[in-house]
């Protein structure tokens, strides 16, 4: 009696301990299908265990990150199956430069009131992401915090591992003048500058959302929130039999191409980046347009098209694009002061 009365205390508190177990379970059929035999623990336990092997000078290589208000769009649409993959797209995407193979993924999911099913939908889209790439979804934590998140709203952070041999990391260094800028293709706005983008478009309260977000544009093919929610590709599949080939990368996220690139440029270089050398998607310009916005700011908020930016030889450029399908030169690298020039 003690125990159903504590149960019964927390549920008016907020906190369904039976959602989260149910929830739970609902998670394991999905994490299941993306075990390894590295894999040394289920889901459930008080920790991931993962066995290194397979390496003779293995360096880890880790990462976090979220994917900011783009959750606002799929609350909105109460469409929960794509933020998933987005989330370990992101976060593959940023181990990349450095060569890594991804080994195994956590998450954390913080929400007003746990639904299951909507809790299920998230980690589906991450299980597949982790399953396109060959990483594990080794564990996580899903948090129901009444009063600290909005009902219906939630957000989630993803935290990867991954490894490289030490003598095949991408040398930097070795970028240089002459060296070419290969641009290679986003699938759309992937998970920066959505702050800006719902002001833009006027998407505040649910019911404005949902009106505006249902709405089809001829240039863009597809609804506006269906445009939104396209997943951000990874790029790993494409990138991993190339990495002997390529000198370094840069993911373009939150800063765009002006503040990205530079982090992975030696010091005293900067990239000359070519206008109208790569196709900048409709969303963009309707973006520009809509929100009357001047156009340093766009190159610095979006990736404007380009999702990662690879740097390599001129010699090697030709064989690189042609396994690229869609990569453009979209510039060169130049002797100058670390920043990018866009004209």
């Amino acid at each position: 009696m003690t125990t159903q009365r504590k149960k019964e205390a927390y549920a008016t508190a907020g906190v369904d301990i039976d959602a989260a177990g149910r929830a739970k379970e609902l998670i394991k059929q999905h994490t299941r299908s993306t075990v390894t035999p590295k894999v040394l623990s289920d889901i459930g336990f008080f920790n991931g265990l993962f066995e290194l092997k397979g390496y003779r000078e293995p360096v880890l290589v880790s990462s976090t990150d979220g994917v900011g208000t783009k959750l606002k769009i799929a609350i909105a649409l109460d469409k929960h199956d794509t933020i998933g993959m987005d989330l370990v797209n992101h976060c593959v995407n940023d181990i990349l430069p450095s060569g890594a193979e991804p080994l195994f993924f956590l998450d954390y999911i913080g929400t007003g009131k746990l639904f299951p099913d909507q809790v299920s939908d998230i980690v589906k889209g991450m299980a597949q992401a982790c399953r396109d790439v060959g990483c594990a979804l080794i564990g996580g934590e899903t948090a129901e915090m009444p009063g600290v998140y909005v009902l219906g709203d939630y957000d989630i952070v993803g935290f990867i591992v991954g490894a490289v041999e030490k003598g095949n990391i991408p040398d930097v260094k070795s970028i240089k003048v002459g060296d070419t800028v290969i641009g290679i293709p986003s699938s759309g706005l992937h998970t920066n500058g959505y702050s800006l983008v719902r002001k833009v478009f006027g998407i505040g309260t649910a019911s404005e959302a949902r009106a505006r977000l249902n709405i089809s544009h001829a240039e863009l093919g597809c609804t506006l929130g269906e445009e939104l929610l396209k997943p951000h590709r990874c790029y790993y599949r494409q990138l991993k039999p190339l990495l002997p080939k390529i000198k370094g990368m840069a993911h373009i996220t939150g800063g765009g191409l002006l503040d990205n690139i530079p982090r992975s440029l030696p010091s005293g270089l900067y990239v000359h980046i070519r206008k109208g050398s790569w196709k900048i998607l409709p969303i963009f310009e309707m973006i520009q347009k809509q929100g009357d916005i001047n156009e340093q700011e766009m190159y610095r908020v979006f990736n404007m098209g380009i999702g990662m930016v690879i740097f390599c030889s001129l010699r090697e450029a030709d064989g690189l694009l042609a396994s690229l399908p869609g990569a453009k030169v979209i510039g060169e690298v130049v002797k100058g002061d670390g920043q990018v020039i866009i004209d």
